[in-house]
């Protein structure tokens, strides 16, 4: 440590000059009219030092005070008294100065007369009193004085974990040696008076204040350097000319040392087969882990099983599904909230058809499930925290702490009041001259009628993507319930051979009411070319088939196809790479793609973009629900023993054996449709503009890779085109999925199948 500069103060003058006496300088020396010279001042050495380990006390600071009593008069002696009852109120404060690298300080320039010398630095060992002594100085004497401190500190070491036999003064490659100070004169150590810093590569050790540890990495000799710091005791500190205000500030310091010898760790010899394994790349948990984990549990939600679930229990018998089982209560509660909506929805939906009660209800009820589980980002949010870091674990991707509170906190961001996703904040910076309108339940409607933004929109935006219904549409859900509404009519299809011509629809009595309800609300139905439309608005897709002929759309996403099929082409080439553990997966090819597909994206959410997509949903999921009936088991050649996941598929797969339509199952349908979602959601609320990071790409490929591996098999099997193979085909990538499939029909209708 550096050398303090010594701040003195000099008093004024000391009177009228006499007769025969001369001032030289600043008045230090004075001579008679025998012309002797005389000083007229002295001086104070004063060291500070431990007397146990001979010590120095470097930077301590030391106040020099002049001795007056309560009436202003110096003393002429020192006393006892004086230093047992130490108040620095009637004494004037000389000078203050910090001791140097030998614990040492010279006051030059004392006026003689009855000095007090404080320590002003806290010593525990003495409880709360202030180290003080006192001196008479003398004309022209130099005085020592020694504050001997009686702190004694003990270095002790010790090695983790200790080595065999218990014995803990063994250093060893691979130990981490413990530093331990204590101090045999101090009875109390005060919190954070008294502060042990060390040096680099030593660390300090959490909860214990006086210790510090480092990791033996190699054999040889270690030292431990190290400085006990005792803080200032006066509240005001004086700086003194050559000093920072930090340097007066900074504490006493005590050196402390210690060195000892490491060891190599005999090698144990080992026998038998030795086996190497390689762990895959090690990644970073990134916030966006929590909205990926959101959509994730939001589209399950949506799913028919629990949709299902959710009609039974709403309708059936209290407490019971409609096979009879028992609903447990926890099953019950979490309809809670689905219930409510469907009761204020209720009130407000109707049919202008008699005899449309139950579908009314049955379209209320569908409504209510998808408004309430589309919107996820508002409180509570859909976490379940096993597993959710379940399924992180399985992915080898980290999880940062709370899911919940890293959305939160971290991920969600703020613009006048309102948490967003990054994404949607981008959007309101562009618009910061519309303003923001709150809706609730008693004026949603008038809500809508205001120039301006809706809050819930932009806070808590609907988490559904229309290529759900796009791959349903495709899988022939809609027709198959076409053709069965056209022979409730008793209408005859077109073909020249009808199946369901004389087909006797008695079993399907039951459900009377319902495909009345259904028929007669045709009108307030999507068509097929109304949702056509937006299928090339949104993806650059389209049916195929005379209903949609002649397509004529003024905006088309042309480019989304080649591109995200170029996505999941790069997806099976990381997957490959991140499975060697020789090396380390490049992500930078897949961040750029995902850049790519939510530009696109992005550009077709405009339009229906906000209603459209929801209003498919609940259009379809009653379509599925009504198919999943007991009574479509019995009117449709059904093959039981095939495990569908959901019980309207194998009603699909039957009309369409029936039909002669393609004979390519429901079910890669239906996993296009899921996945499809699931992986487009992700990438169009993402704020993939602004990443130039690899890590968030590397994370999502990981966390999305049953969805991605998933909707490459679905579409291999469907279409016939192969994503997973390295060889890249612009012009397959980029056909119409509706066109491979008018193919594969026609080379199974040629081949006779």
């Amino acid at each position: 440590m550096a050398t303090r500069s010594v701040g003195t103060r000099t008093m004024g003058t000391m009177g009228k000059k006499a007769p025969g006496m001369r001032r030289s300088g600043v008045g230090q020396l004075t001579q008679t009219a025998a012309g002797r010279i005389t000083p007229q001042f002295g001086t104070v050495a004063v060291t500070v030092r431990d007397t146990a380990s001979a010590l120095p006390l470097v930077n301590a600071a030391i106040r020099l005070y002049r001795g007056f009593d309560n009436s202003g008069v110096a003393l002429c002696t020192c006393g006892n008294a004086q230093l047992a009852l130490w108040d620095p109120t009637p004494h004037q404060e000389w000078a203050v100065g910090f001791t140097g690298p030998t614990g040492k300080i010279t006051f030059s320039n004392v006026v003689p007369g009855v000095h007090f010398i404080m320590l002003d630095n806290v010593t525990p060992y003495l409880g709360d009193a202030t180290v003080v002594q006192c001196i008479k100085v003398d004309a022209g004497g130099t005085h020592t004085l020694d504050f001997e401190l009686g702190i004694g500190p003990v270095v002790e070491l010790s090695f983790e974990p200790p080595a065999q036999g218990g014995r803990t003064d063994d250093a060893f490659v691979g130990n981490r040696a413990v530093v331990e100070v204590t101090f045999q004169g101090m009875d109390k150590v005060m919190a954070g008076e008294v502060v042990l810093e060390v040096a680099e590569p030593w660390q300090p050790r959490a909860g214990q204040s006086y210790a510090a540890s480092q990791l033996i990495r190699r054999p040889g000799r270690y030292h431990f350097t190290g400085q006990l710091t005792f803080a200032r005791r006066s509240p005001q500190v004086i700086v003194t000319p050559g000093m920072t205000a930090a340097e007066a500030l900074a504490g006493a310091s005590l050196a402390l040392d210690a060195s000892f010898d490491a060891e190599d760790r005999t090698p144990t010899p080992i026998s038998g087969n030795i086996g190497v394994s390689l762990s895959r790349s090690e990644t970073e948990a990134t916030p966006d882990l929590a909205l990926w984990t959101l959509i994730r549990n939001s589209t399950e939600a949506l799913s028919f099983n629990n949709y299902m679930d959710f009609l039974d229990q709403l309708f059936c018998a209290p407490g019971y599904d409609q096979s009879g089982g028992a609903i447990a209560p926890f099953e019950r509660s979490r309809f809670t909230e689905k219930a409510a909506a469907y009761q204020s929805l209720k009130k407000r939906r109707a049919l202008p058809f008699t005899d449309s009660e139950a579908y009314r209800v049955l379209k209320a009820a569908t409504e209510a499930f998808v408004m309430v589980n589309c919107g996820v980002l508002r409180p509570p949010f859909a976490f379940d925290p096993v597993n959710d870091n379940a399924y992180l674990d399985r992915r080898d991707i980290p999880a940062s702490g709370s899911l919940e509170d890293t959305l939160v906190n971290d991920y969600l961001e703020s613009i006048g009041g309102s948490s967003m996703l990054p994404y949607l904040a981008v959007i309101r910076r562009k618009l910061p001259d519309v303003p923001i309108i709150l809706r609730n339940n008693e004026n949603c409607e008038e809500a809508e009628l205001c120039f301006g933004i809706i809050q819930d929109r932009l806070t808590n935006p609907c988490l559904i993507e229309l290529i759900w219904s796009y791959w349903q549409e495709e899988g022939m859900l809609v027709q198959t319930m076409n053709v069965i509404t056209q022979r409730f009519q008793n209408l005859r299809s077109p073909l020249v051979t009808d199946p369901l011509a004389n087909t006797e629809i008695d079993m399907l009595r039951p459900l009377n009411n319902l495909l009345w309800g259904y028929t007669q609300d045709e009108q307030h139905r999507l068509t097929v070319v109304r949702r056509n439309y937006e299928y090339d608005h949104h993806y650059g897709v389209r049916l195929d088939g005379k209903a949609v002929r002649n397509l004529r759309p003024a905006d088309s996403r042309s480019k989304f196809l080649e591109a995200f099929h170029h996505l999941l082409r790069l997806l099976t080439s990381f997957y490959r790479q991140d499975d060697d553990t020789t090396v380390k997966a490049d992500a930078f090819p897949i961040l750029n793609a995902l850049k790519e597909v939510h530009l696109i994206l992005s550009q077709g959410a405009h339009n229906q973009y906000g209603d459209l997509p929801s209003t498919a949903r609940i259009e379809m999921l009653m379509q599925q629900w009504l198919l999943a009936r007991p009574e479509f088991r019995e009117f449709l050649p059904t093959r039981v023993m095939v495990a569908y996941p959901e019980p309207w598929m194998d009603r699909v797969d039957a009309m369409k054996k029936l039909q002669t339509w393609s004979d390519t199952s429901v079910m890669h349908f239906r996993n296009l449709a899921i996945f499809g979602e699931q992986l487009l959601l992700s990438i169009r609320f993402g704020h993939w503009s602004d990443v130039y990071e690899a890590t968030q790409a590397f994370n999502w490929a990981r966390f999305w890779r049953p969805q991605a591996q998933g909707y490459i098999h679905a579409y291999r099997a469907a279409t016939g085109v192969d994503l997973s193979v390295e060889s890249a085909n612009p012009a397959e990538e980029a056909t119409l999925p509706s066109l491979l499939l008018r193919q594969r029909l026609n080379q199974q209708q040629r081949s006779g199948v």
